[in-house]
């Protein structure tokens, strides 16, 4: 075998599974609204001042652009690391910026951020310790952070590992999909429960101000309305938020 051969045929790591534009980089709208609609709550409106909102993890911007709207008058800068997702991105949003939360951290100087959204970026990391380190330098005393994530005991997962079945938005391989319900491959390295979650973020130097959740667009079409019903108990819902501020 040459070497051109081994090279081309070298296994794909991380980087590029994330740079593939055929991996989903966008979620449900549903958490977007809630997450923004507790952000603009926090936040106030801009008339008095205009907060600095980074949507951290960016993706293609959707998320940010459902939040928009509700923080008229702020200004929200997606960030990424890809470039595919940043090119996407800046159809959506007036403001993105590349930056990483590793390998030197972020572009922005210690408390530059009012509030720092950070939407199903944590289970697809090696190292979330230091990536809220990071979210935590960023942001000015008192700043929000706004973080969401898939719940591994979600209402349904408690029933397929009963059954023996590997819960959803787990997954074994970045290849393909074994031994759990669902078809796209997006990469989740870490998962958390409610309580996993508040312990993870307080350790880590923030002050938790509320955990609620909400649901995972993903879900067949005659279990929404369950899984809706699922999110006035945040520890068994889809998707968690959580909202807490720097100490």
């Amino acid at each position: 075998m040459t070497t051109a051969t081994k090279t081309t045929q070298r296994p794909k790591g991380l980087r590029d599974f994330y740079e593939n534009p055929a991996v989903p980089v966008a979620s449900g709208d549903a958490r977007s609204i809630r997450q923004a609609r507790i952000l603009a709550a926090a936040l106030g409106p801009a008339t008095a001042r205009t907060a600095t909102v980074l949507d951290i993890g960016c993706g293609d911007g959707t998320a940010a652009a459902t939040a928009a709207p509700l923080l008229a008058g702020h200004r929200v800068v997606g960030v990424d690391w890809s470039q595919d997702a940043l090119k996407r991105a800046h159809a959506r949003l007036p403001y993105v910026v590349r930056g990483e939360l590793s390998d030197g951290g972020l572009p922005f100087a210690d408390g530059a951020a009012d509030a720092v959204l950070f939407s199903e970026v944590v289970e697809h990391l090696v190292d979330p310790d230091s990536a809220l380190d990071e979210l935590r330098r960023v942001l000015r005393p008192g700043g929000h952070l706004m973080l969401s994530t898939p719940n591994l005991a979600a209402w349904y997962n408690r029933g397929l590992l009963l059954a023996g079945v590997q819960p959803v938005f787990s997954e074994v391989s970045l290849r393909g999909i074994h031994g759990r319900p669902g078809k796209e491959v997006v990469g989740h390295l870490r998962l958390y429960t409610a309580r996993a979650l508040r312990e993870f973020v307080a350790a880590s130097g923030f002050e938790v101000v509320r955990l609620s959740g909400a649901p995972f667009h993903g879900v067949p079409r005659p279990l929404r309305a369950l899984d809706r019903l699922a999110c006035a108990v945040p520890s068994a819902s889809s998707i968690l938020l959580l909202h807490a501020r720097k100490a």
